[in-house]
């Protein structure tokens, strides 16, 4: 680790404009949306895809975004983002999101320490138990290192609904800064209790699985709701292929491909509502917020993944 006094030490204002949500009491905020990077950041060597990665990192910095998410589990995420960081250089925005995830509490700050190397920085900003596998060995280690200046934040995380019990114990009984849940318009167990002592501890909240994955995007023609989609699509898996032309292939669905630009009004016109669902792509992650916005300067109401999506927007 570099020693703490080389460090920033002052957090990024977040760009007008953009819909940030408070860490507590630090007095600092975040922008609304982050970016994640399970699956479609582990794209190994392929360095064609690692440069689209950078790309999306790029992107996602000049439109004001500046959480990224890792973790150990995400294969070659870490690196791909390390390298992304590099290409961009010094001075980006970033606020470092990732976590530790292993079984022995000893080994814990050798994988924080690989963490690290790989996303070539000198510190995380936020440090997260990933499924509080270990959490009471690590936590001790994660809050000695805030407390020495080698970490800003220390958070928990969970996915899937899974140990929400044991999730509100140590929101209860640690002195954490972060949870992270999963949480969508059908997952909404944790507006009972977890939502509620979250807000009440001045804990942040960071939501993955907002649109399921595309799931509940899948499911409005199934709903009987019709869904028109316009515009290019390219896929950097064949997992990703497979899941948009059976989108496609269902009744409800009409996709026409690329428009030229002066058709885009008369689309715009004929639709009740523009649906964002930013599921984990790299495409998607691209998009915000532009796509939100370019629906609301059309007047167009908008369903969006955030949650509340952009309260500075009505």
């Amino acid at each position: 680790m570099v020693a703490a006094d080389t460090i920033r030490a002052e957090p990024a204002k977040p760009m007008p404009g953009v819909a940030a949500r408070p860490i507590g009491a630090s007095g600092e905020t975040l922008p609304a949306v982050g970016l994640g990077s399970w699956i479609t950041f582990n794209v190994g060597n392929d360095r064609a895809a690692r440069a689209a990665c950078a790309d999306v990192v790029r992107a996602f910095f000049e439109a004001g975004g500046r959480m990224i998410d890792s973790s150990p589990m995400y294969g070659s995420a870490q690196a791909v983002i390390g390298e992304a960081l590099a290409r961009i250089g010094p001075g980006a925005p970033v606020f470092a999101a990732d976590k530790v995830w292993i079984s022995s509490g000893a080994r814990g700050p050798e994988q924080i320490e690989e963490s690290r190397r790989l996303w070539k920085l000198p510190r995380f900003d936020l440090l997260q138990v990933h499924n509080l596998l270990g959490w009471e060995a690590h936590l001790p280690t994660l809050f000695a290192m805030r407390a020495a200046g080698r970490l800003r934040y220390v958070g928990i995380t969970t996915s899937e609904g899974r140990r929400h019990r044991e999730i509100e114990a140590i929101m209860r009984s640690q002195p954490i800064d972060f949870v992270q849940i999963s949480y969508n318009l059908l997952d909404r167990e944790v507006e009972e209790r977890i939502l509620p002592l979250a807000r009440e501890r001045g804990i942040a909240v960071i939501v993955n699985r907002p649109f399921r994955e595309g799931a509940l995007l899948r499911s409005l023609p199934l709903a009987g709701i019709p869904l028109l989609l316009v515009g290019p699509a390219s896929f950097r898996s064949e997992r990703l292929r497979r899941d948009f032309h059976a989108l496609t292939a269902m009744s409800g669905v009409q996709w026409v491909g690329g428009v030229p630009r002066e058709q885009v009004a008369s689309y715009l016109r004929a639709i009740d509502v523009g649906v964002t669902p930013y599921a984990d792509t790299a495409f998607n992650r691209r998009s915000y917020p532009l796509k939100t916005v370019e629906y609301l300067a059309a007047g167009v109401p908008v369903v969006s993944s955030t949650a509340p999506p952009l309260e500075d927007f009505d």
